[in-house]
């Protein structure tokens, strides 16, 4: 699995109809800077608008994995997903300039194409990993969906599907290493049974459907006048039942193609965690409905891991702001400057450093026989990690004051001493608002938890 982070080489363009709508959809995957991730911007909405694509922006799973923030939605992202994710991509931007992504021929075939003919981009930025450390298990008893997730060193995932069809058949399918998705799982086709169609049809969910795109069994007997209808439906007088029970004589790609093209759901699905998976998958019955559930799950435990894992930072790479830079934004000068290097900034976190030197003028005091860094000053270095970050929102950041309101849940996990390195992570636990800022921070020496608190803190303009 790739060790550093992936986007694009150069803009990538795909048209095409959606497959519940109807709609024509124009799409561009377009580069991304390391550690942006994967978001989608309707064009034709708000230009300015970037959907996270991670579960918890997840609209309906009805037929179809569909995502929404504020009044705008996306739909049908589980294909373009797997494509990405199966493509090790962790950087891009997805321009649409409508509601749903093209189904193209329902698979991820022609977007793997594309992504391999334009090619990946290795970036400097190492790639994290949501490593699964334990057995995770989301049963459905209804549907008797069963997914577990549990310890491996690669991403390896096995499908099990049963819809007690004579047709179709018990099935099974799966991938050991993402380097074969594009050759075994992308060109899976999506498919259903011609009951399911029928209903589809009377609830108006396959404007963009066509047998082209879809692979349809027929399980049961129809009558003359329900398929009449579906060969009005489809503008397509020639459709009929093949031998193999498929409508339209079409060919599968693979005998378990159906297992694969759920293999390559759970894949796009399961995306929506946020970061890559290592660790094994089994999914039993899978479907977009418990997919996504687990995939929240899935986040939910991911954040809290994450949140006591110290962020990956490469000293060796220049920090994203020096010393002098930081001083361009906050107003701290010596001796009361303690932060030193600013190694990442994201739309609701930042990542500084804090090299602790014998010299520093505390440790004469604080104690003599035995240096220790006092607790208050790990806070204020902490605090002034998070008045970058919030100084970071303002056009003129030298024009305004951070001022510290409240500092709740403060703990001291260990002592930092003259040598050590704090990296500290900050996090908004609130959006910015009127100027207040609420952010949790954690600072770390040697990947241990040190300093955690809670910190509120307010801007305000210079001289007022």
């Amino acid at each position: 699995m790739s060790k550093f982070q992936n986007t694009i080489k150069n803009t990538i363009i795909f048209s095409g109809v959606g497959i519940h709508t109807g709609v024509y959809t124009n799409m561009k995957l377009k580069p991304a800077k390391e550690n942006y991730g994967i978001k989608f911007i309707r064009v034709d909405q708000n230009k300015n608008l970037e959907i996270e694509a991670n579960v918890d922006n997840l609209f309906t799973t009805n037929r179809s994995t569909s995502l929404k923030k504020y009044n705008i939605e996306i739909h049908t992202v589980e294909h373009i997903l797997a494509a990405i994710s199966g493509n090790q991509i962790d950087n891009v931007v997805i321009e649409i300039d409508n509601k749903e992504i093209p189904i193209l021929d329902g698979s991820s075939k022609e977007f793997c194409e594309k992504i391999e003919k334009i090619g990946v981009k290795q970036q400097r930025a190492i790639r994290q990993y949501f490593e699964i450390s334990r057995k995770i298990v989301l049963e459905d008893e209804d549907t008797g969906t069963k997914l577990i997730a549990t310890p491996d060193t690669n991403y390896n995932i096995n499908v099990q599907i049963d819809y007690n069809s004579k047709k179709l058949g018990a099935q099974i399918a799966s991938l050991t290493n993402l380097s074969k998705f594009n050759t075994e799982i992308s060109v899976c086709r999506t498919f259903c049974f011609l009951h399911e169609l029928e209903e589809m049809i009377e609830k108006d969910l396959v404007k963009g459907g066509d047998l082209n795109n879809a692979i349809v069994i027929a399980e049961h007997a129809i009558s003359k006048n329900k398929f009449d209808k579906i060969k009005e439906v489809f503008n397509n007088p020639k459709i009929k039942i093949n031998e193999n029970g498929l409508l339209n004589n079409i060919k599968t790609r693979y005998e378990n193609e159906p297992a694969r093209h759920k293999l390559l759901d759970v894949i796009g699905d399961l995306s929506l965690v946020g970061m890559p998976i290592k660790g094994k998958i089994t999914a039993i019955k899978p479907g977009h409905k418990n997919n996504t559930k687990f995939a929240k799950k899935l986040r939910e435990i991911m954040k809290e891991q994450m949140e006591k894992t110290a962020p990956i930072v490469d000293f060796n790479k220049a920090p994203l702001y020096n010393k002098e830079k930081i001083k361009s934004i906050l107003p701290h000068r010596e001796p009361f400057l303690f932060i030193d290097e600013i190694r990442e900034i994201g739309d609701d976190y930042i990542v500084g450093i804090k090299f602790v030197r014998e010299e520093e003028e505390y440790f004469k005091g604080h104690f003599p026989a035995e240096p220790v860094m006092p607790g208050v000053l790990q806070l204020e270095t902490m605090a002034q990690t998070g008045g970058v970050l919030i100084l970071n929102t303002v056009k003129n950041p030298q024009d305004y004051l951070t001022f510290f309101m409240k500092i709740d849940n403060a703990k001291f996990k260990r002592k930092v001493i003259p040598g050590d390195t704090i990296i500290f992570k900050l996090k908004l636990i609130s959006p910015i608002r009127r100027g207040l800022c609420h952010m949790k921070g954690i600072g770390f020496v040697n990947n241990k938890i040190v300093v955690e608190a809670e910190l509120l803190a307010q801007i305000a303009p210079k001289n007022k």
